[in-house]
């Protein structure tokens, strides 16, 4: 009964995170499912959908064409609509329907790259993983499909940073000018933020920038695959915590907090833990500030410390903070159910996720 859901609503899902970062891009984008899972991404997980256009569509399979495996429907269905609206690519994204019933992924990239003339990029969701895996995989197909082919390492064009990562869903921003912001502000000269405030362009050119900064742990096979094609090198960082976040803790946190969680995506977690240490450097060095990070996304061993853990599920978080053995929890405010039901009565500062809870901090 690990996933069992009593206090928490139901993380973003694969498929909302592959969509995420497909959106801006102007691409043909196909969610294979009967028109639920489209609702759900379109209405919940994709902020963007009531300000920005996006060819954006359901599949609307049917019981008997998804159980017949009747592809070829689904093929003149996307033929039909990019004979309208004339996209750079197409892109078909995975729900439980077709893994269920073993779609064949690779060869409706086949039939779709054939009938539509523009290339096609399949990614096989599921519905069970939570949003990273399905963004991990869009990045990776996405600089796969269209950088080799659109950039050369010899010609560097300018001092510019690739930001890979940086959807909304990871970020709790669905517009380009406060990430733009954050990043100048942090040293960041000339960023190019991919999928937000960019298009295919700038992925065909990746392999022209000077480095890549990395703000997600599921863009790092994207920036891997970037280093070996082009010699790219990349670094990891979180250059947007906003400063309400952080003057909010930095306020707070006193010599009672000896043991701190942060409960967000691993990078999001990192910096502000490195913000907070900065802040309490004695402290730190002496051994009076414990400060451990958690996630219940994906964590990577190579930027994590050592007691650093996955929550696999709300229970676990439940027995921890029941626990009592934290001063101050950091985390999304939809986590304060569940901290009460435990009996947790210690501080807690609110830094949203909006795969969690879907609040924006533009909001």
């Amino acid at each position: 009964m690990k996933k069992l859901l009593k206090y928490l609503s139901p993380f973003a899902p694969d498929q909302s995170g592959a969509c995420g970062v497909l959106y801006e891009l102007g691409g043909l984008i196909v969610i294979c499912d009967a028109g639920g899972c489209a609702g759900n991404i379109c209405g919940f997980d994709e902020p963007r959908w009531f300000t920005r256009k996006s060819a954006v569509f359901s599949a609307g399979l049917r019981d008997m064409d998804a159980i017949m495996g009747r592809d070829d429907k689904l093929i003149a269905k996307l033929k039909s609509a990019q004979d309208d609206l004339n996209c750079s690519f197409s892109s078909i994204i995975g729900t439980p329907v077709p893994a269920v019933i073993a779609t064949d992924m690779k060869a409706l990239k086949r039939m779709a790259e054939k009938k539509l003339g523009i290339p096609c990029i399949t990614i096989s969701c599921d519905g069970t993983a939570y949003y990273d895996k399905g963004e991990e995989e869009a990045w990776l197909s996405l600089f796969e499909t269209f950088a080799v082919s659109g950039a050369s390492s010899t010609n560097s064009e300018s001092d510019a940073t690739g930001i890979i990562g940086a959807t909304p869903l990871e970020t709790g921003y669905c517009s380009v000018e406060p990430l733009r912001k954050a990043c100048l502000t942090n040293g960041i000269k000339n960023p190019v933020i991919y999928g937000i405030g960019s298009g295919l362009e700038e992925i065909s050119h990746a392999g022209n920038v000077s480095k890549n900064l990395v703000v997600s742990v599921q863009g790092l096979k994207a920036a891997e695959f970037l280093k070996k094609t082009f010699g790219t090198p990349y670094e990891v960082a979180f250059p947007f915590i906003p400063d309400t976040v952080v003057s909010k803790i930095v306020s707070k946190i006193n010599n009672n907090h000896k043991k701190v969680l942060i409960i967000h995506t691993q990078f999001a977690a990192n910096e502000l833990r490195n913000i907070i240490r900065s802040f309490n450097a004695e402290r730190t060095a002496n051994g009076n500030l414990t400060i451990h990070c958690a996630t219940f996304f994906m964590q990577s061993p190579e930027y994590k410390e050592e007691n650093d853990f996955v929550l696999s599920g709300e229970d676990e978080l439940y027995q921890l903070a029941a626990n009592k053995q934290y001063d101050m929890i950091i985390g999304d405010h939809d986590l304060k159910p569940l901290l009460k039901a435990s009996g947790y009565r210690k501080d807690f500062i609110d830094y949203s996720h909006f795969a969690i809870s879907g609040e924006l901090f533009e909001d």
